[in-house]
Protein backbone atom coordinates (compact mmCIF):
# COMPACT_ATOMS: atom_id res chain seq x y z
CA UNK A 1 0.00 0.00 0.00
CA UNK A 2 1.20 3.50 -0.70
CA UNK A 3 2.47 4.82 2.60
CA UNK A 4 0.90 8.18 1.89
CA UNK A 5 -1.90 7.91 -0.27
CA UNK A 6 -3.69 11.25 1.24
CA UNK A 7 -1.10 13.46 -0.65
CA UNK A 8 -2.62 13.53 -4.00
CA UNK A 9 -6.03 14.34 -2.01
CA UNK A 10 -4.73 17.66 -0.78
CA UNK A 11 -6.60 21.01 -2.26
CA UNK A 12 -4.36 22.69 -5.22
CA UNK A 13 -1.65 25.21 -4.00
CA UNK A 14 -1.59 23.04 -0.69
CA UNK A 15 2.42 21.66 -0.13
CA UNK A 16 2.85 18.43 1.11
CA UNK A 17 5.36 19.85 3.18
CA UNK A 18 6.05 23.39 5.37
CA UNK A 19 8.90 25.71 5.97
CA UNK A 20 9.97 27.16 8.98
CA UNK A 21 11.39 29.61 6.82
CA UNK A 22 14.25 30.43 9.46
CA UNK A 23 11.78 31.23 11.96
CA UNK A 24 13.03 29.73 15.62
CA UNK A 25 9.81 30.72 17.46
CA UNK A 26 6.07 31.26 18.29
CA UNK A 27 7.31 35.05 18.58
CA UNK A 28 9.20 35.33 15.25
CA UNK A 29 6.13 34.64 13.69
CA UNK A 30 3.88 36.83 16.03
CA UNK A 31 6.18 39.63 15.26
CA UNK A 32 5.77 39.67 11.41
CA UNK A 33 1.82 40.00 12.29
CA UNK A 34 3.00 43.03 13.99
CA UNK A 35 4.59 44.98 11.90
CA UNK A 36 2.59 43.65 8.82
CA UNK A 37 -1.02 44.40 10.34
CA UNK A 38 -0.07 47.44 13.15
CA UNK A 39 -3.25 49.57 12.29
CA UNK A 40 -5.77 46.87 11.61
CA UNK A 41 -7.85 45.40 15.07
CA UNK A 42 -6.57 42.47 16.27
CA UNK A 43 -9.20 41.29 18.46
CA UNK A 44 -12.42 42.08 20.18
CA UNK A 45 -14.05 41.78 23.50
CA UNK A 46 -17.15 42.78 25.48
CA UNK A 47 -17.56 45.60 22.85
CA UNK A 48 -13.76 46.79 22.59
CA UNK A 49 -11.28 46.69 20.21
CA UNK A 50 -8.04 46.51 19.62
CA UNK A 51 -5.13 46.78 17.51
CA UNK A 52 -2.07 45.00 16.58
CA UNK A 53 0.39 47.83 17.23
CA UNK A 54 -1.55 48.36 20.69
CA UNK A 55 -1.35 44.46 21.67
CA UNK A 56 2.53 44.85 20.85
CA UNK A 57 2.79 47.28 22.82
CA UNK A 58 0.98 45.73 25.84
CA UNK A 59 3.37 43.21 25.02
CA UNK A 60 6.30 44.77 25.63
CA UNK A 61 5.41 46.21 28.68
CA UNK A 62 4.29 43.13 30.53
CA UNK A 63 6.91 41.31 29.08
CA UNK A 64 9.40 43.67 30.88
CA UNK A 65 7.32 43.98 34.07
CA UNK A 66 8.15 40.20 33.93
CA UNK A 67 11.39 40.26 33.29
CA UNK A 68 12.60 43.28 35.66
CA UNK A 69 9.89 43.38 38.38
CA UNK A 70 9.16 39.37 39.02
CA UNK A 71 11.92 38.59 37.82
CA UNK A 72 10.81 35.89 35.59
CA UNK A 73 14.02 33.82 33.67
CA UNK A 74 14.21 31.82 30.95
CA UNK A 75 12.48 28.26 31.58
CA UNK A 76 10.14 29.57 34.58
CA UNK A 77 6.47 28.42 34.78
CA UNK A 78 4.39 30.75 34.56
CA UNK A 79 0.99 29.90 34.99
CA UNK A 80 -1.99 31.57 33.47
CA UNK A 81 -5.57 31.68 35.04
CA UNK A 82 -7.40 33.27 32.52
CA UNK A 83 -10.80 33.15 30.41
CA UNK A 84 -10.80 34.46 27.00
CA UNK A 85 -9.68 38.05 27.29
CA UNK A 86 -7.29 40.92 25.97
CA UNK A 87 -5.42 39.75 29.47
CA UNK A 88 -4.89 35.95 27.98
CA UNK A 89 -3.49 36.89 24.87
CA UNK A 90 -1.34 39.67 26.39
CA UNK A 91 0.19 37.48 29.14
CA UNK A 92 0.54 34.23 26.57
CA UNK A 93 2.97 36.39 24.45
CA UNK A 94 4.64 38.37 27.11
CA UNK A 95 5.73 35.02 28.83
CA UNK A 96 6.67 33.18 25.22
CA UNK A 97 8.92 36.43 24.74
CA UNK A 98 11.31 36.23 27.76
CA UNK A 99 11.74 32.73 27.12
CA UNK A 100 9.66 31.04 29.81
CA UNK A 101 6.99 28.33 29.69
CA UNK A 102 2.99 29.17 29.69
CA UNK A 103 0.66 26.54 32.34
CA UNK A 104 -2.60 27.37 30.62
CA UNK A 105 -4.95 26.82 33.46
CA UNK A 106 -8.59 25.83 33.25
CA UNK A 107 -10.42 29.03 35.54
CA UNK A 108 -13.39 26.27 35.93
CA UNK A 109 -11.14 24.12 38.09
CA UNK A 110 -11.55 23.16 41.94
CA UNK A 111 -9.17 23.59 44.26
CA UNK A 112 -8.00 20.45 44.13
CA UNK A 113 -7.54 20.13 40.72
CA UNK A 114 -6.06 23.82 40.11
CA UNK A 115 -3.63 22.40 43.19
CA UNK A 116 -2.33 19.41 41.10
CA UNK A 117 -1.37 20.99 37.65
CA UNK A 118 0.34 24.45 39.57
CA UNK A 119 1.95 21.80 41.89
CA UNK A 120 3.12 19.52 39.27
CA UNK A 121 4.35 22.67 36.65
CA UNK A 122 6.38 24.40 39.66
CA UNK A 123 5.46 27.53 38.58
CA UNK A 124 6.60 30.67 40.69
CA UNK A 125 4.49 33.47 39.67
CA UNK A 126 0.38 32.91 38.53
CA UNK A 127 -1.96 35.43 36.62
CA UNK A 128 -5.02 35.43 37.36
CA UNK A 129 -8.62 36.47 37.63
CA UNK A 130 -9.98 38.04 40.37
CA UNK A 131 -13.14 35.88 40.03
CA UNK A 132 -11.09 33.15 40.36
CA UNK A 133 -8.53 34.18 43.44
CA UNK A 134 -10.87 32.76 45.99
CA UNK A 135 -10.11 29.09 44.73
CA UNK A 136 -6.50 29.66 44.33
CA UNK A 137 -6.04 30.76 47.52
CA UNK A 138 -7.51 27.84 49.36
CA UNK A 139 -4.33 25.84 47.54
CA UNK A 140 -1.70 28.73 47.03
CA UNK A 141 0.59 27.44 49.84
CA UNK A 142 0.70 23.84 48.99
CA UNK A 143 2.30 25.11 45.73
CA UNK A 144 5.39 27.22 44.89
CA UNK A 145 4.20 30.58 43.95
CA UNK A 146 5.66 33.87 45.12
CA UNK A 147 4.71 36.04 42.43
CA UNK A 148 0.47 36.58 41.92
CA UNK A 149 -0.63 39.33 39.45
CA UNK A 150 -4.60 39.77 39.40
CA UNK A 151 -6.51 41.00 37.11
CA UNK A 152 -10.32 41.48 36.29
CA UNK A 153 -12.30 41.10 33.55
CA UNK A 154 -13.49 44.79 33.47
CA UNK A 155 -9.36 45.19 32.67
CA UNK A 156 -10.03 45.52 29.26
CA UNK A 157 -12.71 47.71 29.29
CA UNK A 158 -12.16 51.87 28.59
CA UNK A 159 -11.63 53.62 32.42
CA UNK A 160 -14.59 55.38 32.06
CA UNK A 161 -16.36 51.80 31.99
CA UNK A 162 -13.98 50.01 34.12
CA UNK A 163 -14.41 51.06 37.43
CA UNK A 164 -18.33 51.27 37.31
CA UNK A 165 -18.04 47.64 35.99
CA UNK A 166 -15.94 46.29 38.91
CA UNK A 167 -18.39 47.43 41.52
CA UNK A 168 -21.41 46.10 39.69
CA UNK A 169 -19.54 42.41 39.76
CA UNK A 170 -18.81 42.58 43.16
CA UNK A 171 -22.30 43.62 44.30
CA UNK A 172 -23.78 40.86 42.36
CA UNK A 173 -21.15 38.49 43.85
CA UNK A 174 -19.22 37.26 40.98
CA UNK A 175 -15.70 38.31 42.53
CA UNK A 176 -15.83 36.58 45.73
CA UNK A 177 -13.65 37.93 48.63
CA UNK A 178 -10.06 36.62 48.91
CA UNK A 179 -7.26 37.75 50.88
CA UNK A 180 -4.62 37.01 47.98
CA UNK A 181 -1.97 40.45 47.02
CA UNK A 182 -0.17 40.90 44.78
CA UNK A 183 0.50 43.14 41.52
CA UNK A 184 -2.34 44.13 39.43
CA UNK A 185 -2.30 43.40 35.88
CA UNK A 186 -2.79 46.90 35.18
CA UNK A 187 0.67 47.60 36.77
CA UNK A 188 2.39 45.54 34.39
CA UNK A 189 1.07 47.40 31.39
CA UNK A 190 2.83 50.52 32.73
CA UNK A 191 6.35 48.71 32.78
CA UNK A 192 8.75 50.66 30.38
CA UNK A 193 8.96 48.39 27.39
CA UNK A 194 12.53 49.89 26.57
CA UNK A 195 13.70 47.55 29.62
CA UNK A 196 12.31 44.60 28.26
CA UNK A 197 15.60 42.58 26.59
CA UNK A 198 14.81 39.86 23.73
CA UNK A 199 15.57 36.31 24.97
CA UNK A 200 17.56 34.13 22.23
CA UNK A 201 14.94 30.56 21.66
CA UNK A 202 15.72 27.95 19.83
CA UNK A 203 13.05 25.53 18.15
CA UNK A 204 13.14 22.92 20.72
CA UNK A 205 12.88 24.88 24.14
CA UNK A 206 9.51 24.51 25.67
CA UNK A 207 7.21 27.04 24.86
CA UNK A 208 3.99 25.73 27.02
CA UNK A 209 2.96 23.12 29.12
CA UNK A 210 -0.83 21.72 28.21
CA UNK A 211 -2.11 19.41 30.54
CA UNK A 212 -3.95 16.29 29.64
CA UNK A 213 -5.38 13.58 31.15
CA UNK A 214 -3.68 10.87 28.83
CA UNK A 215 -4.69 7.61 29.92
CA UNK A 216 -3.82 7.00 33.42
CA UNK A 217 -6.41 9.52 35.39
CA UNK A 218 -4.15 12.29 36.79
CA UNK A 219 -2.93 15.14 34.28
CA UNK A 220 0.02 15.12 32.63
CA UNK A 221 1.98 18.56 31.47
CA UNK A 222 2.35 17.79 27.55
CA UNK A 223 5.88 19.33 26.81
CA UNK A 224 4.40 21.60 23.69
CA UNK A 225 7.73 23.16 22.19
CA UNK A 226 8.09 26.15 19.81
CA UNK A 227 9.04 23.86 16.91
CA UNK A 228 6.04 21.78 17.99
CA UNK A 229 3.37 24.78 18.18
CA UNK A 230 4.88 26.71 15.13
CA UNK A 231 4.92 23.40 12.70
CA UNK A 232 1.39 23.29 13.74
CA UNK A 233 1.02 27.24 12.92
CA UNK A 234 2.46 26.44 9.32
CA UNK A 235 0.28 23.35 8.80
CA UNK A 236 -2.75 25.20 9.55
CA UNK A 237 -1.83 28.02 7.36
CA UNK A 238 -1.26 25.95 4.19
CA UNK A 239 -4.08 23.56 4.47
CA UNK A 240 -6.85 26.88 5.23
CA UNK A 241 -4.69 28.44 2.36
CA UNK A 242 -7.13 28.06 -1.02
CA UNK A 243 -10.49 29.79 1.44
CA UNK A 244 -8.45 32.24 4.09
CA UNK A 245 -7.04 35.67 2.74
CA UNK A 246 -4.50 36.28 4.89
CA UNK A 247 -5.10 39.66 7.59
CA UNK A 248 -8.72 39.88 6.00
CA UNK A 249 -11.05 37.15 8.01
CA UNK A 250 -12.61 38.09 11.40
CA UNK A 251 -12.68 34.79 13.23
CA UNK A 252 -15.47 33.76 16.26
CA UNK A 253 -13.12 32.52 19.67
CA UNK A 254 -16.10 30.83 21.54
CA UNK A 255 -13.58 28.11 22.68
CA UNK A 256 -11.60 28.69 25.54
CA UNK A 257 -7.99 29.99 24.67
CA UNK A 258 -6.93 27.79 27.47
CA UNK A 259 -7.40 24.61 25.50
CA UNK A 260 -4.89 23.61 23.65
CA UNK A 261 -7.54 23.64 20.21
CA UNK A 262 -8.29 27.07 20.18
CA UNK A 263 -4.86 28.22 21.62
CA UNK A 264 -3.03 27.14 18.45
CA UNK A 265 -5.64 27.89 16.00
CA UNK A 266 -7.69 30.38 16.75
CA UNK A 267 -5.05 32.29 18.73
CA UNK A 268 -1.46 31.81 17.54
CA UNK A 269 -2.09 30.35 13.88
CA UNK A 270 -4.57 32.92 12.62
CA UNK A 271 -3.40 35.79 14.99
CA UNK A 272 0.13 35.40 13.28
CA UNK A 273 -1.83 35.72 9.78
CA UNK A 274 -2.86 39.25 10.87
CA UNK A 275 -6.81 38.04 11.03
CA UNK A 276 -9.59 39.72 13.23
CA UNK A 277 -10.07 37.42 16.61
CA UNK A 278 -13.33 38.01 18.16
CA UNK A 279 -13.64 36.94 21.78
CA UNK A 280 -16.23 35.17 23.94
CA UNK A 281 -15.28 34.91 27.46
CA UNK A 282 -18.16 32.91 28.32
CA UNK A 283 -20.32 31.67 25.20
CA UNK A 284 -23.15 30.62 27.49
CA UNK A 285 -25.97 31.48 26.79
CA UNK A 286 -25.85 30.77 23.56
CA UNK A 287 -27.30 33.88 22.87
CA UNK A 288 -23.63 35.32 23.57
CA UNK A 289 -22.43 33.84 20.02
CA UNK A 290 -25.18 35.19 18.12
CA UNK A 291 -24.76 38.13 19.29
CA UNK A 292 -21.25 38.31 17.61
CA UNK A 293 -22.87 37.31 14.19
CA UNK A 294 -24.67 39.88 14.38
CA UNK A 295 -22.20 42.49 15.48
CA UNK A 296 -19.13 41.42 13.13
CA UNK A 297 -18.90 39.16 9.64
CA UNK A 298 -17.79 36.72 11.22
CA UNK A 299 -15.72 34.75 8.11
CA UNK A 300 -14.01 31.63 10.67
CA UNK A 301 -15.43 30.00 13.57
CA UNK A 302 -13.77 26.87 15.44
CA UNK A 303 -16.11 24.87 17.74
CA UNK A 304 -17.09 21.73 19.20
CA UNK A 305 -20.03 19.33 18.18
CA UNK A 306 -22.13 20.75 21.27
CA UNK A 307 -21.41 24.63 20.29
CA UNK A 308 -22.86 23.87 16.85
CA UNK A 309 -26.04 22.30 18.16
CA UNK A 310 -26.49 24.78 20.47
CA UNK A 311 -26.43 27.55 17.25
CA UNK A 312 -28.64 24.85 15.16
CA UNK A 313 -31.16 25.19 18.37
CA UNK A 314 -31.24 28.80 18.99
CA UNK A 315 -34.16 30.45 17.46
CA UNK A 316 -32.50 34.21 16.90
CA UNK A 317 -29.54 32.03 14.67
CA UNK A 318 -32.02 30.16 12.59
CA UNK A 319 -33.67 33.85 11.55
CA UNK A 320 -30.13 35.34 11.08
CA UNK A 321 -29.05 33.08 8.82
CA UNK A 322 -25.57 34.21 8.71
CA UNK A 323 -23.85 34.45 4.89
CA UNK A 324 -20.27 35.75 5.98
CA UNK A 325 -18.76 32.42 6.71
CA UNK A 326 -15.89 30.75 4.80
CA UNK A 327 -15.01 28.09 6.97
CA UNK A 328 -16.41 26.46 10.23
CA UNK A 329 -14.05 23.82 11.84
CA UNK A 330 -15.46 20.99 14.10
CA UNK A 331 -12.95 19.26 16.65
CA UNK A 332 -12.57 18.36 20.16
CA UNK A 333 -15.51 15.27 19.81
CA UNK A 334 -16.85 13.73 16.89
CA UNK A 335 -19.28 15.77 14.38
CA UNK A 336 -22.35 14.04 14.33
CA UNK A 337 -23.58 14.22 10.89
CA UNK A 338 -27.35 15.63 11.74
CA UNK A 339 -25.64 18.76 13.19
CA UNK A 340 -23.55 19.58 10.53
CA UNK A 341 -26.35 19.03 7.67
CA UNK A 342 -28.78 21.87 10.13
CA UNK A 343 -25.56 24.06 10.61
CA UNK A 344 -25.26 23.78 6.54
CA UNK A 345 -29.38 24.31 6.35
CA UNK A 346 -28.71 27.73 7.80
CA UNK A 347 -25.39 29.28 7.16
CA UNK A 348 -24.51 27.83 3.62
CA UNK A 349 -21.38 26.84 4.93
CA UNK A 350 -20.47 23.24 5.95
CA UNK A 351 -18.78 22.24 8.54
CA UNK A 352 -14.98 21.00 8.27
CA UNK A 353 -14.30 17.93 10.83
CA UNK A 354 -10.49 17.63 12.05
CA UNK A 355 -8.83 15.69 14.79
CA UNK A 356 -5.96 16.31 16.96
CA UNK A 357 -5.00 15.61 20.06
CA UNK A 358 -2.74 17.50 23.31
CA UNK A 359 -0.05 15.74 22.86
CA UNK A 360 0.19 16.80 18.67
CA UNK A 361 -0.21 20.93 19.38
CA UNK A 362 -2.94 19.82 18.91
CA UNK A 363 -4.20 18.95 15.19
CA UNK A 364 -3.10 15.97 13.07
CA UNK A 365 -5.78 15.77 10.45
CA UNK A 366 -8.63 17.65 8.60
CA UNK A 367 -10.75 17.26 5.88
CA UNK A 368 -9.90 19.27 2.59
CA UNK A 369 -12.03 22.28 3.41
CA UNK A 370 -15.26 22.85 0.91
CA UNK A 371 -14.62 20.12 -1.04
CA UNK A 372 -16.44 16.56 -0.73
CA UNK A 373 -15.65 13.96 1.68
CA UNK A 374 -16.32 11.04 3.15
CA UNK A 375 -19.24 11.52 5.80
CA UNK A 376 -17.49 10.48 9.47
CA UNK A 377 -14.24 10.93 8.32
CA UNK A 378 -11.88 13.19 10.37
CA UNK A 379 -9.79 13.62 7.32
CA UNK A 380 -5.90 13.61 6.05
CA UNK A 381 -2.99 14.15 7.86
CA UNK A 382 -1.95 17.58 7.94
CA UNK A 383 1.46 18.46 5.52
CA UNK A 384 5.17 16.91 6.87
CA UNK A 385 2.61 14.83 9.36
CA UNK A 386 2.36 10.56 7.96
CA UNK A 387 -0.37 8.50 10.56
CA UNK A 388 -0.36 4.80 10.06
CA UNK A 389 -2.78 2.34 11.57
CA UNK A 390 -1.66 -1.08 13.31
CA UNK A 391 -2.13 -3.97 15.20
CA UNK A 392 -1.45 -4.25 18.58
CA UNK A 393 2.52 -5.81 18.04
CA UNK A 394 2.35 -2.36 16.20
CA UNK A 395 2.44 -3.78 12.32
CA UNK A 396 1.17 -1.48 9.85
CA UNK A 397 -2.42 -2.38 8.61
CA UNK A 398 -4.34 -2.70 5.43
CA UNK A 399 -6.77 -0.20 4.50
CA UNK A 400 -10.25 -0.75 5.90
CA UNK A 401 -8.21 -2.73 8.90
CA UNK A 402 -9.31 -1.09 12.67
CA UNK A 403 -6.11 -1.11 14.90
CA UNK A 404 -4.62 1.84 16.77
CA UNK A 405 -3.75 5.00 15.09
CA UNK A 406 -0.15 6.07 14.83
CA UNK A 407 1.23 10.20 14.38
CA UNK A 408 3.98 10.97 13.61
CA UNK A 409 5.40 14.89 12.85
CA UNK A 410 7.14 18.11 13.89
CA UNK A 411 3.90 18.66 15.59
CA UNK A 412 3.86 16.41 18.63
CA UNK A 413 5.45 16.48 22.10
CA UNK A 414 8.38 16.38 23.73
CA UNK A 415 7.30 14.42 26.31
CA UNK A 416 5.19 14.42 29.85
CA UNK A 417 6.94 17.02 31.87
CA UNK A 418 8.97 15.47 35.19
CA UNK A 419 7.42 11.70 33.69
CA UNK A 420 9.51 10.12 31.38
CA UNK A 421 8.22 6.53 31.84
CA UNK A 422 4.66 7.88 30.80
CA UNK A 423 6.13 9.27 28.08
CA UNK A 424 7.86 6.16 27.02
CA UNK A 425 4.87 4.75 26.52
CA UNK A 426 3.05 7.06 24.03
CA UNK A 427 6.56 7.89 22.24
CA UNK A 428 8.26 5.09 20.59
CA UNK A 429 10.94 4.92 17.47
CA UNK A 430 9.17 8.28 16.47
CA UNK A 431 5.63 7.57 16.72
CA UNK A 432 3.21 9.17 18.68
CA UNK A 433 0.66 6.32 19.67
CA UNK A 434 -2.93 7.92 20.53
CA UNK A 435 -4.51 5.43 21.81
CA UNK A 436 -7.60 5.84 19.61
CA UNK A 437 -8.64 2.88 17.81
CA UNK A 438 -9.30 3.93 13.34
CA UNK A 439 -8.57 2.82 9.99
CA UNK A 440 -7.97 4.37 6.34
CA UNK A 441 -9.61 4.21 3.49
CA UNK A 442 -7.81 3.52 0.08
CA UNK A 443 -7.25 7.36 -0.60
CA UNK A 444 -6.09 8.10 2.70
CA UNK A 445 -8.98 9.58 4.80
CA UNK A 446 -8.67 8.37 8.39
CA UNK A 447 -11.91 7.37 10.45
CA UNK A 448 -11.91 7.37 14.32
CA UNK A 449 -13.25 3.99 15.13
CA UNK A 450 -14.09 4.19 18.90
CA UNK A 451 -12.05 6.43 21.56
CA UNK A 452 -9.57 5.68 23.94
CA UNK A 453 -10.36 3.13 25.85
CA UNK A 454 -12.30 4.29 28.83
CA UNK A 455 -11.95 8.14 28.09
CA UNK A 456 -15.16 10.24 27.85
CA UNK A 457 -15.85 13.02 25.98
CA UNK A 458 -17.99 15.57 27.74
CA UNK A 459 -18.73 19.05 25.44
CA UNK A 460 -15.00 18.13 23.64
CA UNK A 461 -13.55 18.10 27.46
CA UNK A 462 -11.73 14.89 28.13
CA UNK A 463 -13.03 12.77 31.60
CA UNK A 464 -10.94 10.72 32.91
CA UNK A 465 -12.81 7.44 34.92
CA UNK A 466 -9.75 6.58 37.29
CA UNK A 467 -9.62 10.40 38.57
CA UNK A 468 -13.72 10.47 39.01
CA UNK A 469 -13.40 7.30 40.72
CA UNK A 470 -10.61 8.19 43.26
CA UNK A 471 -12.40 11.01 44.27
CA UNK A 472 -15.65 9.51 44.85
CA UNK A 473 -13.89 6.71 47.07
CA UNK A 474 -12.66 9.83 49.00
CA UNK A 475 -16.06 9.93 50.89
CA UNK A 476 -16.49 8.07 53.89
CA UNK A 477 -19.68 6.28 52.73
CA UNK A 478 -18.41 5.14 49.00
CA UNK A 479 -17.09 1.36 49.50
CA UNK A 480 -16.31 1.22 45.51
CA UNK A 481 -16.66 3.29 42.76
CA UNK A 482 -16.90 2.83 39.07
CA UNK A 483 -17.38 5.39 36.25
CA UNK A 484 -18.29 4.71 32.62
CA UNK A 485 -19.38 6.78 29.78
CA UNK A 486 -23.13 7.18 29.19
CA UNK A 487 -25.43 7.57 26.01
CA UNK A 488 -25.26 10.87 24.30
CA UNK A 489 -27.65 13.57 25.75
CA UNK A 490 -28.83 16.27 23.22
CA UNK A 491 -25.22 15.28 21.03
CA UNK A 492 -23.35 15.37 23.91
CA UNK A 493 -21.71 12.15 25.91
CA UNK A 494 -22.07 12.51 30.09
CA UNK A 495 -20.90 11.03 33.12
CA UNK A 496 -22.27 7.81 34.74
CA UNK A 497 -21.24 6.92 37.68
CA UNK A 498 -21.89 3.04 39.99
CA UNK A 499 -21.55 2.94 43.53
CA UNK A 500 -21.39 0.77 46.39
CA UNK A 501 -22.34 2.00 49.70
CA UNK A 502 -20.44 1.75 52.84
CA UNK A 503 -22.97 3.60 54.76
CA UNK A 504 -26.57 2.55 54.04
CA UNK A 505 -27.55 6.09 54.91
CA UNK A 506 -25.59 7.55 52.15
CA UNK A 507 -27.80 9.56 49.46
CA UNK A 508 -27.68 10.55 45.73
CA UNK A 509 -27.87 14.78 47.09
CA UNK A 510 -25.10 13.54 49.27
CA UNK A 511 -22.58 12.14 46.28
CA UNK A 512 -23.66 14.83 44.11
CA UNK A 513 -22.26 17.86 46.90
CA UNK A 514 -19.13 15.92 47.72
CA UNK A 515 -18.52 15.75 43.52
CA UNK A 516 -19.82 19.67 43.59
CA UNK A 517 -17.30 20.79 45.97
CA UNK A 518 -14.03 18.50 44.37
CA UNK A 519 -14.35 18.46 40.31
CA UNK A 520 -15.25 20.94 37.47
CA UNK A 521 -18.92 21.02 36.68
CA UNK A 522 -18.22 19.07 33.35
CA UNK A 523 -16.67 15.97 35.44
CA UNK A 524 -19.79 15.51 37.47
CA UNK A 525 -21.62 12.37 36.93
CA UNK A 526 -24.93 13.30 35.58
CA UNK A 527 -26.37 9.64 36.83
CA UNK A 528 -25.79 8.28 40.11
CA UNK A 529 -26.86 4.60 40.68
CA UNK A 530 -26.12 2.11 43.65
CA UNK A 531 -25.29 -1.29 43.56
CA UNK A 532 -24.84 -3.77 46.02
CA UNK A 533 -21.81 -4.82 44.15
CA UNK A 534 -19.63 -4.25 41.10
CA UNK A 535 -19.25 -6.35 38.13
CA UNK A 536 -15.32 -8.01 38.27
CA UNK A 537 -13.32 -10.41 36.44
CA UNK A 538 -11.57 -13.20 38.24
CA UNK A 539 -8.41 -11.00 39.22
CA UNK A 540 -11.04 -8.21 40.14
CA UNK A 541 -11.04 -5.74 38.11
CA UNK A 542 -13.60 -3.40 37.82
CA UNK A 543 -15.78 -4.37 34.06
CA UNK A 544 -16.70 -1.33 33.25
CA UNK A 545 -17.59 -2.57 29.76
CA UNK A 546 -20.15 -4.56 31.56
CA UNK A 547 -21.44 -1.37 33.44
CA UNK A 548 -21.27 0.70 30.34
CA UNK A 549 -23.76 -1.90 28.69
CA UNK A 550 -26.50 -1.64 31.87
CA UNK A 551 -29.58 -0.21 31.14
CA UNK A 552 -30.15 2.70 33.09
Amino acid sequence: MSHSPWISQYQKGVNPDISFGGLTSICDAVSSAFKKYAKQPAASCLGVTITYGEIQTSVNAFASFLQNTIKVEKGDRVALILPNSFQFIIAELAVLQIGAICVNTNPMYTPPEMLHQLADCGAKTVIVLDMIAAKLEEVIKETKIEHIILTSIADQLPKWKALPTKIFLRMKGEVPSHGLKGFSFSEGLKADPKLFKPVPTVLDDTAVLQYTGGTTGHAKGAMLTHRNILANMFQIREVTKPVLTPGNEVVLTALPLYHVFALSVNFLTFFAMGHHMILIPKPIPIGKVVEAFKKYPISVMTGVNTLFNSLNHSPEFKSLKPRTLKVAIAGGMALQDRVNTEFQAITGTKITEGFGLTEASPVTHVNPIKLDTPVGSIGIPLPSTLAKIVDDAGNQLNFGEQGELLISGPQVMKGYWNQPEQSALVLKDGWLWTGDIARMDERGYFFIVDRKKDMILVSGFNVYPNEIEEILAKHPKILEAAVVGGGEIGGNEFVRAFIVPKDPSLSIEEVKAHCKENMTGYKIPRKIEFLDSLPKSNVGKILRRELKNRKS
